[in-house]
C-alpha cells in the first residue's frame, strides 16, 4: 500500500456531521443573512461588539456555545456548516470559509489566534478542533482532505496544515490527523496524508511528509525523528 495512507477519521462521526447539513433551498436566504449580520456587526470594537456578535451570531452558526468571544474584522462563510463550542475566543481577521456539503467543529475552551484562515477547499470536508487546543497567528488549514486536531494541541504562528497535495494521479485529498497534546512550532508545514501522533513536538519550520510515531520530536526537511518525547503535554 501507498506509504501516505489514508487518514482513519472515524467515518459514521464524519458522516454525521456532514448530515447536519441544510438543504439547497434555505442556503441562500441563510448566506442573505449571514452577510447582513457580519456587515453590521462584523466591524464593531470593543466592549460592544463581543456582546452583540455572542447574541445574534447564533442565528448564523449551527451551533454557538456560551461565553463565546468574536472580535471584530473575522469573516465567516457558510456559518450553518459550522458548530463552535463553549468559552471559544476568536481573534481580529479570522476567516473560515465553508461550502455546503462540509463541516467545522471547533471544540470547548479552544482558541484562533488573529489571523487564522481555515477553507475546506472543497466538497464533503469535516474539519474538527479539539477541545483546549490553540491556533497561534495566522494559522492555515485547507482541505478537501479531512483534517482532525486533538484535544490541548498547540500550533504555532504561521503553519499550514494542507490536506491536499497534487500527484501524477492528480489531486489527493487524504487527510491529515493530529493527534492530542502535540505542540507544532512556527512555520511548521503538514502535508496530505499524515497522522502525527499524540504527545509530538515538531520543531520550527519542519515540512512533515509521513506519519510522525507518537510521544516523538522530529525537525528537518523534510521532517526527521531525532528523539522521544519525556512526557506527554505541552512543552
Amino acid at each position: 500500500m501507498n506509504e501516505l495512507l489514508e487518514i482513519e477519521l472515524d467515518k459514521t462521526e464524519a458522516e454525521k456531521l456532514l448530515s447536519k447539513n441544510v438543504d439547497a433551498s434555505s442556503e441562500r436566504w441563510h448566506r442573505y443573512r449571514e452577510v447582513s449580520l457580519i456587515a453590521l456587526l462584523g466591524g464593531i470594537p470593543h466592549p460592544v461588539g463581543p456582546k452583540l456578535r455572542r447574541l445574534l451570531y447564533a442565528s448564523i452558526f449551527a451551533h454557538l456555545g456560551k461565553d463565546s468571544y468574536i472580535q471584530a474584522g473575522c469573516e465567516f462563510f457558510g456559518g450553518n456548516h459550522i458548530e463552535i463550542g463553549d468559552a471559544v475566543k476568536i481573534h481580529r481577521d479570522v476567516r473560515i470559509n465553508m461550502s455546503s456539503n462540509s463541516f467545522l467543529q471547533v471544540g470547548n475552551n479552544v482558541w484562533l489566534d488573529r489571523g487564522v484562515d481555515i477553507n475546506v477547499a472543497g466538497e464533503d470536508c469535516v474539519i474538527e478542533i479539539g477541545n483546549g487546543s490553540f491556533l497561534g497567528p495566522y494559522v492555515c488549514m485547507a482541505g478537501p482532505g479531512h483534517i482532525k486536531i486533538g484535544k490541548g494541541c498547540m500550533i504555532a504562528s504561521q503553519s499550514g496544515l494542507y490536506a491536499n497535495n497534487h500527484r501524477a494521479d492528480g489531486l489527493s485529498r487524504e487527510g491529515i490527523e493530529i493527534g492530542d497534546n502535540c505542540w507544532l512550532g512556527t512555520g511548521v508545514k503538514v502535508l496530505d496524508g499524515v497522522k502525527i501522533g499524540r504527545g509530538c513536538v515538531i520543531g520550527a519550520g519542519t515540512v512533515v511528509t509521513k506519519n510522525i510515531p507518537p510521544m516523538s520530536v522530529a525537525v528537518g526537511v523534510p521532517a526527521k525523528v531525532i528523539k522521544e518525547t519525556k512526557a506527554e503535554g505541552r512543552c
